[in-house]
Order: C-alpha cells, then structure tokens, then sequence
C-alpha cells in the first residue's frame, strides 16, 4: 500500500515517543492541599478521600516535609476548626492566634522554602456554612459586608507568613478589594491565585465532609458558577486580572478542560486547575474494585490537565504523583 504518512514511525519505540512528547508534567507542577487539624498526634482518615486525613501540626509538618522532599514546593492549607469556634460572623477566619495562622506560621518556620496558599473564604469558620456572610433575615448571600472579613482573613495570613493567598468565595470584586488591603498593610509581594472560574459543582462533596462545611441552608449557586456556562468564565477571569490577580484558577478541573483552555488562550496570566476531591475520591473507588489502573489513571489525569492550559495543578495526588515521576 502507498501510504506516505505514517503517524505511527513517530511512536515505534521509547526513545523517540519521549522525543516527541508535547507535554510534562513534574512535580514542580503541582500543589498538595492539606487537611489541618488543632491537637496533637492527630491523623483522622477521610472515609470518602483515601489515603488522605486531618492532620494535627505535627503530623502536618511531617508531611510537608516529606511533600517537599519529593519535589512539591507547595501546598494548600485547609483547616477544619471545631464547631464551638463558628459564628455568623466567621470570626474566626481572621483569628491571628487561630488554628490556620499557626499551622501557616509552623510551616514557614519549619521549612522556609515550602510555599503555602491560604484559603480564603468563610465556609470553614462560618455557622451557617456560607463562603460569605448571610443575611440572618431574607438568607442572601451578602456580597460587600463579605468583602470586609475576607480582606482580614488574607491579611492575618499575610501577617503569618503565607506566600499565596486563595479566594476561593467568589464574592464579586474581591481580588481588587483584597488586593488593596494587602498593599496597604506592606503586602505587596503577597500573591493572589484567584478562583476565578469556581462552578457550582456536585464534586465537591468528599472536600466538605473533610471540613463539615457543606450550607447549613439553601446552596452556592448565587455566586458559584453555573456548569453550563463558558463566556461567562472568561468575564470573570478579565474582572479578576484587571482588579490584580496574579494566577487565574479553574475548580473543579475533569469537567472543565475547555475552560483552562480558554483561559489559557484570553490571558497571559499563568493557569491553574484544582483536580477536586470528587475527581480523586471517583479514581480511589475505581482503583480499589480493579477497575482502572490506579497509577496510570493519575499520570494521565494530571499530564491531561497540563495539556489543556494548566501551569499549576492543585491535586490531592501530589504526594503519589511525585513519586511516580520519580
């Protein structure tokens, strides 16, 4: 047969498929987010999320350190506080000596070189289980009385020593809002990944049994995102870098690749995705009855994520994917 064009010559073997590759991945590509927990010797298993727990500060300092031997130069810190600490007022989201200060605090003075991404948003710290304040009346969602708390949640955390600050509520105007706060108080090399493409999405379920911060009422969806959209991804992306974000964020990452994309095409601003707790939770069950190949199904979802646009991947496969790459 005359077939002048033979794909196939370019993948015959190791050596030349490695030649030709389009796409890395490395650990320097990922961010491992963590589960912190107030007490000692903790480590409390996350039933939907194996693999992963609540980890006291002595724990989490052991993993961190472990994380970074790996490769991993950052991870995100999730505090799950006690219930006793929530109220209407998420008060506790600013609290400079409060749980996510000084694990924030023991991890830069542990291991000055790890990198730590603050959340910011008020679902862990609030009784009502909202990232914003709620109108104890009519139950909306109050976007400008938010505005305020979340600017002195980033700044305790700036005060504490955290390199990137996440927010992660999407309340309109935030970034510039945060942006200004942070400047004003001397943080101007404080930098912001902003959630800027956050959908209102089913898989984040095994993330809020980690935190029990699922909505006490009603549901996100006043200022999440809707799944069925993508311009309105990229109108949030503009107003996010115009107000002075330094990293554009897509969460969740599976069901969005196209929004990295487009992100990745409209912006010069580096783009992340977050690979949800959904996303690892559905490959551990999988894995687990023999369905897939556990390790090939991580390398893939993560190199596919770097395909689509991604320079930065929050992954709750940090830790197995680094050493994989290993």
């Amino acid at each position: 047969m005359l077939i002048i064009n033979r794909p196939r010559r370019n993948r015959q073997s190791a050596a030349i498929r490695s030649m030709v590759q389009e796409t890395h991945l490395s650990p320097q590509h990922l961010i491992a987010p963590l589960f912190v927990v107030d007490g000692k010797d903790q480590k409390i298993p996350i039933k939907s999320m194996p693999g992963h727990a609540r980890l006291s500060l002595d724990h989490l300092l052991k993993e961190v350190k472990e994380l970074h031997s790996l490769g991993v130069k950052c991870i995100a810190l999730f505090p799950a506080i006690e219930e006793k600490l929530k109220n209407p007022l998420a008060s506790e989201a600013y609290n400079s000596q409060g749980l996510n200060a000084r694990a924030i605090a023991a991890i830069k003075e542990a291991l000055p070189d790890m990198m730590v991404m603050g959340d910011v948003a008020l679902d862990p710290y609030s009784s009502e289980g909202h990232d914003g304040l709620v109108d104890p009346k009519s139950g909306e969602i109050l976007n400008d009385a938010t505005l305020e708390v979340l600017a002195k949640q980033a700044i305790c955390e700036a005060r504490a020593g955290v390199d990137i600050i996440g927010p992660s509520d999407m309340m309109d105007g935030r970034i510039g809002f945060i942006r200004k706060a942070l400047d004003d108080e001397g943080f101007k090399n404080t930098l912001i990944m902003s959630y800027c493409a956050k959908y209102a999405s089913g898989y984040y379920g095994p993330f809020r049994e980690a935190l029990d911060s699922a909505p006490k009422k009603g549901d996100k969806k006043t200022y999440q995102m809707d799944p069925a959209n993508g311009n309105e991804a990229l109108r949030e992306a503009a107003l996010d870098e115009a107000e002075g974000a330094d990293i554009l964020m897509v969460k969740p990452g599976l069901p969005y690749l196209d929004i990295i994309w487009r992100l990745k095409e409209a912006s010069h601003l580096p783009i992340a995705a977050y690979n949800v707790s959904g996303e690892y939770a559905m490959v551990k069950a999988a894995a687990q009855n023999g369905w897939i190949d556990n390790d090939k199904v991580i390398l893939e979802t993560l190199t596919c994520f770097r395909r689509a646009g991604a320079d930065i991947i929050l992954t709750y496969f940090a830790k197995e994917a680094a050493r994989l790459l290993d």
